[in-house]
């Protein structure tokens, strides 16, 4: 026995369900995903920042402590970064490189550590990152990074 079919399922829709979205329609998609994208992107890069201003705070303790491995084994504070890559020429008992690459002597941001002998306070050397916006000063991620 066969069976009639039923007509909503045998022809074809009408042009208005076909006409698909109109430009505005479209326009306030767009402007929508945009919207959100900004929120959700802001908030990224802020906490890749914060991200990295702790990196480079963990990155100056390790490099404070591995000068103070130089000076424990060649007697006295290295003139400038370069010395824990090289041995220096006047320097008896290195048993470096203490640091194997050149990059290891950057920030997270790719700036160069700066490094003074003698550091403030009393300290016997000093290590600085100036943070994201590579400025003295600041507040918050931009501000300087300092070890010891």
């Amino acid at each position: 026995m066969n069976r009639p079919m039923n007509p909503r399922f045998t022809h074809s829709p009408s042009p208005r369900r076909e006409r698909g979205m109109s430009l505005l329609e479209l326009v306030v998609v767009i402007v929508l995903i945009g919207g959100v994208l900004a929120v959700v992107g802001g908030k990224i890069i802020a906490n890749r920042d914060r991200a990295n201003a702790k990196l480079a705070d963990t990155q100056l303790k390790s490099l404070a402590g591995t000068i103070e491995g130089y000076q424990s084994d060649v007697g006295q504070y290295p003139d400038s970064l370069e010395q824990l890559i090289t041995a220096p020429a006047n320097a008896t008992g290195w048993l470096g490189p203490y640091v194997t690459k050149k990059e290891d002597l950057q920030d997270p941001w790719h700036r160069p550590i700066e490094y003074r002998k003698p550091g403030d306070n009393d300290a016997p050397f000093e290590l600085k990152s100036l943070g994201v916006d590579g400025k003295p000063g600041g507040d918050g991620v931009d501000k300087d990074i300092v070890a010891p």
